[in-house]
C-alpha cells in the first residue's frame, strides 16, 4: 500500500532515539523538559531576518494556543503538528486509512505518518504565511542601523523586486527551520521528558501571556497600563470606575476559569473491579468526566485558529474579515457589556462560536476515543489482560464491553461538550490570556501532576515528594 511506503519513508528522517532503559529516571526527565523549555523561549526571542510588516500581528492572541510567537523562529509553533494530527484523526476515524490503532504496528505507523504530515504542513504553512503576506519582507534597508525596515525614511535604500523575492525565500527557510526544530523538540519531550512537547509549549505560551497580561507596564493608548494588576491600581488612583471594572473582570474570570477547569478535571466515575480468583480484594477503574482529556479542545481550537488566521489575510473586505474573526475566535462579550457596545451581531457570533467549539470538541472526542485505545473494546481488553472483572458478572469481553459502553460513550460526549463550552465561555470573558489556553494549561498541569505522582513517587527528590504530597 502507498500508505505503508509513506510510513516507511519516516525511517530515513532525523529522529530522537528512544531511551534504552524501560523507565526514564525522574531527574533525566526533568533535565530534558527544562532544556526544551529554555530552547522554546530562546526560539521565541530570535526574530526572523529581513521581516517587515506582519499581517499576522492582529492574531497574536490566537497564537498563544499554538505556542507560537509571530515574527520569530517560533512563528509556526505547534500548529503543523496539531494540524497533522487533525487530518490523521479524521482519516482514521472515517475509516479512510486502514490503521489498527490497537496493535503496536498500527500505532507505530500512525506516529510515522503523523511525523511526515507535520513536516508537510511545516512547508505548506510556512509558504502560506510568507507568500500570502502574513510575514512580509521589509522593502527597505537602512545602512546606518544595518537593519531591514518596513517604511521609507531618509537615507534608506529601496530593495529591488529580485532582492525582495530573495528575502521572501530566506524568510520561508527560517520559518520552516523553526517548524522542524519544534517537531524534534516535541520528540525529545515525548521520549525523554514529562508529557509531550505540544502540552509543554502550550503551557509555556499561556504562562508568558498571563504574566504579561497581569504585569505589563506597556501603555497601549499612551495612558493606561496593559497589565491588569497595574491597571487596577492606576484606575483607582485616577478615579476611572469603567477601567477598574474592566481590569478586575479580566482577573476574576481568569481565576474562575482556573477553578472550573480543576473542578471538571477532578470529576470521575470509578468502576469496581476484582480479581476473579481472589475474594475480599477490590480495585477501582477510574473513568474521568473529561474522558479524552484536553486533546479534543487542542484540535478544535487549532483548527478554528488556523481558519481565522488564513481567512484574515485571504479575505480583503475588512467587514467580512472582522465578522469571520468573531465567528472563529469568539467576541469579547464581557468587555463589550462593560463598554456599552454590545449588539445583536455579537449575540449571533457568540452562538456560532459556541456551536463550533462544542460541536468540534464532541467530534474530536469521539475520534480520539476510537483511535487512541480509549473505546470500550480496548478498555475491556486492558481489564481482562490485568486479570480483573466486574463483581457479579462473568469474565467475558463482550459483557464487559457492553457495561463499559454505558459509561464511556456518554462521558466522551458530555466531557467533550463541557470542556468545549467552558473553553468558548473563557475565550469570551477577556481573561488575562486566551480562555482556551488557560483551560488547556490547567488540564495539562493537572494531568502532568497525576503522571509524576503515579510514575515517580519513589525516585523524585525528597523536597519534591513533600511538594507533590507523595
Amino acid at each position: 500500500m502507498i500508505i505503508d511506503k509513506i510510513a516507511d519513508f519516516a525511517k530515513v528522517l532525523p529522529e530522537v532515539k528512544k531511551p534504552t532503559q524501560q523507565r526514564v529516571p525522574f531527574n533525566t526527565k526533568l533535565k530534558w523538559t527544562v532544556i526544551m523549555l529554555v530552547a522554546y523561549f530562546i526560539l521565541t526571542l530570535i526574530p526572523l531576518f529581513g521581516l517587515g510588516e506582519r499581517a499576522l500581528q492582529q492574531f497574536e492572541s490566537l497564537s498563544v494556543i499554538l505556542g507560537a510567537s509571530f515574527g520569530s523562529l517560533m512563528s509556526l509553533g505547534i500548529g503543523p503538528i496539531v494540524t497533522a494530527s487533525i487530518i490523521l484523526q479524521v482519516l482514521v476515524g472515517a475509516d479512510i486509512l486502514k490503521i489498527d490503532m490497537s496493535s503496536p504496528e498500527g500505532k507505530k505507523k500512525f506516529q510515522a505518518l503523523q511525523k511526515i504530515f507535520a513536516i508537510i504542513f511545516v512547508i505548506v504553512e510556512g509558504a502560506i504565511y510568507v507568500y500570502l503576506g502574513g510575514l512580509s519582507p521589509a522593502p527597505y534597508y537602512d545602512p546606518a542601523s544595518n537593519q531591514f525596515i518596513a517604511h521609507e525614511i531618509e537615507g534608506v535604500i529601496a530593495l529591488s523586486a529580485f532582492q525582495i523575492s530573495a528575502l521572501k525565500f530566506v524568510l520561508f527557510l527560517q520559518v520552516c527551520l523553526g517548524g522542524f526544530l519544534v517537531i524534534l523538540m516535541d520528540d525529545v519531550v515525548s521520549k525523554w521528558g514529562f508529557g509531550s512537547g505540544i502540552s509543554l509549549f502550550i503551557v509555556a505560551g499561556v504562562s508568558r501571556s498571563i504574566f504579561l497580561g497581569a504585569f505589563s507596564w506597556i501603555k497601549t493608548d499612551g495612558i493606561h497600563f496593559n497589565g491588569a494588576l497595574l491597571g487596577v491600581f492606576q484606575a483607582l488612583s485616577m478615579g476611572e470606575p469603567g477601567v477598574l471594572l474592566e481590569q478586575l473582570s479580566r482577573i476574576v474570570f481568569t481565576v474562575l476559569v482556573f477553578v472550573l477547569a480543576v473542578y471538571l478535571q477532578s470529576m470521575k466515575i470509578e468502576i469496581p473491579l476484582s480479581p476473579g480468583r481472589v475474594r475480599g480484594y477490590a480495585v477501582r477503574w477510574p473513568l474521568n468526566f473529561i474522558y479524552t482529556s484536553n486533546i479534543p479542545v487542542i484540535l478544535t481550537a487549532t483548527l478554528l485558529n488556523n481558519i481565522a488566521m488564513f481567512s484574515g489575510f485571504l479575505v480583503k473586505n475588512p467587514a467580512v474579515s472582522n465578522q469571520l474573526q468573531l465567528f472563529f475566535s469568539g467576541p469579547s462579550i464581557i468587555q463589550n457589556l462593560i463598554n456599552g457596545s454590545f449588539s445583536s451581531g455579537l449575540i449571533g457570533a457568540m452562538f456560532v462560536y459556541l456551536g463550533l467549539m462544542v460541536g468540534g470538541a464532541i467530534l474530536f472526542s469521539l475520534f480520539w476515543a476510537k483511535t487512541s485505545g480509549m473505546d470500550p473494546a480496548s478498555q475491556a481488553d486492558q481489564i481482562i489482560g490485568s486479570g480483573l472483572q466486574i463483581p457479579g458478572f462473568r469474565r467475558d469481553k463482550k459483557i464487559l464491553e457492553r457495561i463499559l459502553s454505558k459509561y464511556i460513550w456518554p462521558l466522551t460526549v458530555l466531557g467533550g461538550a463541557s470542556v468545549g463550552f467552558l473553553a468558548a465561555f473563557a475565550d469570551m470573558t477577556n481573561a488575562l490570556s486566551r480562555g482556551t489556553g488557560i483551560l488547556l494549561s490547567v488540564m495539562i498541569v493537572y494531568k502532568l501532576y497525576e503522571e509524576i505522582t503515579r510514575e515517580h513517587a519513589a525516585d523524585m527528590p525528597a523536597f519534591l515528594r513533600k511538594f507533590f504530597k507523595v
